[in-house]
């Protein structure tokens, strides 16, 4: 643990220890990590050292564990958190995954914006992802996705019909990015160019807007997008016990 903060207590250093392996790849995601025993030998601590150390990444979402199998490094899921919040159905009634079309890619000096939310240097080049999904052929969500170019460069260059309907996939195949958590913001706004055109709305027409900001294991930022729908397709539901 040489290479972490040696003022940390010993536990959170740990953790720091095997979160940094986990970003560096050295357990992927699905994976099971070393038993507690197993970590305990080979970083000469106590088993409940190991033991609150694994504790702190299960609550903070990088790791999983199953009685009688181990701990695991978690994969998450995050498509279907727009299902929290949108109702997408198609003719039928049925729920359905929005198909996905990439309507322009480009790679450009990032925004203010950009650059704020990813925590980049000023004059950083980032990539500019925009896709329309669709359901039937009618355009149901848009969407304006950034990303840090040095970590996504493959993106820019990648034949379109291998990038699939969900992104982070691609992400992990051809770039060995994966992200580990993301940070959602909903608001309701007045749809703007270029998402008046994508959605087929009338300028200023009211949209959902869920801004969402993904991070890596290594605990920065990867990607910042923000989502659009037709306010017609919100619903918010929650269980109260």
């Amino acid at each position: 643990m040489g290479n972490v903060d040696q003022r940390l207590p010993l536990y959170q250093r740990l953790r720091d220890e095997i979160a940094a392996q986990i970003a560096s790849h050295v357990w992927r995601p699905g994976e099971a990590i070393p038993t507690e025993a197993e970590l305990a030998a080979s970083h000469s601590v106590a088993v409940g050292t190991v033991r609150k150390a694994i504790q702190t990444l299960v609550d903070e979402g990088l790791v999983e564990r199953f009685q009688g199998r181990g701990t695991f490094v978690r994969r998450p899921s995050f498509d279907s958190s727009l299902f929290r919040f949108l109702r997408f159905h198609g003719p039928e009634g049925r729920h359905e995954v929005p198909e996905s079309k990439i309507l322009d890619r480009s790679g450009l000096i990032g925004p203010d914006p950009v650059i704020k939310a990813l925590r980049l240097p000023t004059g950083t080049e980032v990539i500019r992802l925009l896709r329309q999904r669709l359901i039937k052929g009618w355009p149901v969500l848009a969407e304006e996705i950034w990303l840090p170019r040095a970590r996504f460069e493959p993106i820019l260059t990648m034949p379109l019909d291998e990038m699939g309907a969900l992104l982070y996939p691609a992400y992990e195949r051809f770039c060995g990015e994966i992200v580990a958590s993301a940070e959602e913001t909903l608001t309701v706004e007045g749809v703007a160019a270029p998402f008046d055109t994508i959605l087929s709305l009338p300028q200023a027409s009211p949209v959902v807007v869920i801004e969402r900001l993904a991070f890596g294991y290594h605990g920065g930022p990867l990607e910042w997008r923000r989502s659009c729908a037709p306010a017609s397709t919100f619903r918010y539901h929650i269980e109260i016990r």
